[in-house]
């Protein structure tokens, strides 16, 4: 270098370079981070890793197929509860009214001798009728929807019992499988699809997937999924800004009403006969899905995807451990082990993705 030539100052590092982050990868980091089923999805590889290495038939065709079919009878309930969670409610009645669905259906078109798919009409306007009455409580008590949930739960626990002593003259109804209309409503709430000649796709999971992907599309990419989070965020700062709350609200109760009919019609035409004390409990599974899927407790977050990540998480764990010759009797303590652990992990990404913000 000769005498008065100045050096060129070096040039800084470029912000894509190695000695930087990518623009690109933080904002996909971003965005992916502030996905609510991110925690689930994890969790959900983590369950089917460890059950594929501890029970060697977890992987054979007929053994996904029955986590499937497991985890769809949960989900079909665990997307509209996931939905009524981030609207700021619970629903403590569904595992019940499920049982009351198809406990219409089957008494209405045994004891009048009609056609079946009457009674599955009747059931649907009386199971909506439950959502609705759920939901005008709700808006007109302005009581917590745990106090009148509660106690549509224990109403129709003894509904269904009682009604069907009354009427039936015992705990079961009376068989309906050989009724008019019977192989063609089988068809579709309780038929299955053979692939390949070895996997065995019940209808549920098609309900299943199909109930997730138009809650999605309800939440994203529509009006009233925003009045949804809105609803469920602030009800009071909702209204301020012309949401429909109320309306809102009923709306979601009736969605879940209408998926407990549709779990109630599976269950009736896949067994033909109803046990009137089936469903006590099952509540408790689809809100523990929707947590684990990423809902929050007090509402305004959360997706219906994650929530049916949540449970195809319960249909491997369930079904994991069977295939793994446990005993049966730890699946509860599996379940609320993997509950706390999805609420902490959970609330870790959350935290994570405000600090990128």
């Amino acid at each position: 270098m000769t005498a008065g030539t100045a050096s060129a100052p070096a040039a800084p590092p470029r912000p894509d370079g190695p000695t930087g982050p990518v623009p690109g990868r933080r904002r996909a980091a971003r965005v992916l981070l502030a996905r609510p089923e991110l925690g689930a999805v994890v969790g959900a590889l983590a369950v089917f890793v460890f059950f594929a290495l501890v029970a060697d038939s977890f992987l054979r065709p007929g053994s996904l197929s029955t986590v499937l079919y497991g985890a769809s009878t949960i989900g079909i309930m665990a997307v509209p509860v996931a939905l009524l969670m981030i609207g700021g409610e619970f629903d403590l009645s569904t595992g019940v009214m499920v049982t009351s669905s198809a406990l219409v259906s089957s008494m209405f078109s045994y004891q009048l001798t009609a056609n079946v798919w009457a009674g599955v009409g009747v059931s649907l306007l009386v199971t909506l009728g439950f959502g609705l009455f759920n939901g005008w409580m709700l808006v007109r008590t302005k009581l917590p929807s745990f106090i009148i949930t509660l106690g549509t739960f224990l109403m129709l626990t003894g509904l269904n019992l009682g009604a069907t002593k009354l009427i039936s003259g015992g705990v079961a109804t009376k068989t309906i499988s050989d009724m008019e209309g019977y192989p063609s409503a089988s068809a579709l709430f309780a038929s299955q699809l053979v692939i390949g000649g070895e996997v065995r796709v019940r209808v549920t999971v098609l309900w299943w997937l199909g109930l997730m992907a138009l809650a999605t599309w309800v939440l994203l990419r529509t009006r009233a999924g925003n009045w949804i989070f809105a609803a469920g965020g602030s009800a009071d700062a909702a209204r301020a800004v012309g949401v429909p709350v109320a309306r809102t609200k009923i709306g979601l109760y009736l969605g879940v009403a209408l998926c407990a009919w549709i779990s109630g019609q599976h269950l009736l035409f896949t067994y033909g006969v109803v046990q009137s004390g089936e469903g006590v409990g099952n509540e408790l599974i689809y809100i523990a899905a929707a947590v684990i899927g990423g809902c929050l407790l007090t509402g305004g977050y959360g997706s219906a995807a994650g929530a049916a990540v949540g449970a195809l998480i319960f249909g491997m764990t369930e079904k994991g451990i069977v295939y793994a010759q446990w005993d049966h009797s730890w699946f509860k303590f599996f379940l609320g082990a993997m509950l706390l652990l999805a609420t902490l992990l959970n609330a870790w990404v959350r935290r994570r993705a405000e600090a990128t913000r």
